[in-house]
């Protein structure tokens, strides 16, 4: 129950301070990209795991940004033959600007998307999201995000999907041009 209303109140809050900005025509450099991955093996080289994830993203004002992300993994931990999962989500972002010239940015919002792959329920997925980019010049930062992704499968209830949700946690590298 608890989560049901911290994601709640983050998704009323995002809501709220999206509609209370004001809007400009264009944004200097609107326009996104992030790119995050890992890659893990065992000592003896007989299999690994990699993940890479690339989003774009488009500011409608300064704060307030749209995403579409995609995000792939495989898994071959035991040498012999590997799964592919993959999932394409779109997000929109409210974006708090700290610090003397807004290198700070503290962020909160909601996604939507597929999950599908070999080893995973072909689903629709959604939840809250949030995260901070520090921005190391202008047009580059760092981003840490976490986001909490329920499922709607088939028979499940509300309460049971979302209880039933896992949390995805990235780092990466973003561009702004």
């Amino acid at each position: 129950m608890l989560r049901k209303g911290l994601a709640f109140a983050a998704l009323s809050l995002g809501a709220l301070l999206a509609l209370g900005t004001t809007a400009r025509a264009q944004v200097v450099n609107p326009y996104e990209l992030t790119l995050g991955g890992t890659a893990s093996h065992g000592p003896d080289f007989d299999g690994f795991n990699a993940a890479a994830n690339v989003g774009i993203g488009y500011y409608f004002t300064d704060r307030l940004e749209g995403v579409l992300r995609q995000s792939l993994s495989y898994s071959d931990v035991t040498g012999g033959g590997g799964n592919l999962n993959a999932s394409t989500v779109v997000a929109l972002d409210y974006h708090f600007q700290l610090g003397d010239h807004g290198e700070i940015q503290p962020f909160v919002g909601g996604f939507i998307g597929y999950v599908y792959g070999d080893t995973v329920d072909n689903t629709f997925t959604a939840g809250p999201e949030g995260g901070v980019k520090y921005y190391v010049n202008s047009n580059t930062f760092v981003s840490a995000t976490v986001q909490y992704q329920f499922f709607f499968d088939q028979g499940d209830d509300a309460s049971s999907s979302f209880s039933d949700g896992q949390f995805i946690y990235g780092l990466g590298i973003g561009f702004r041009f």
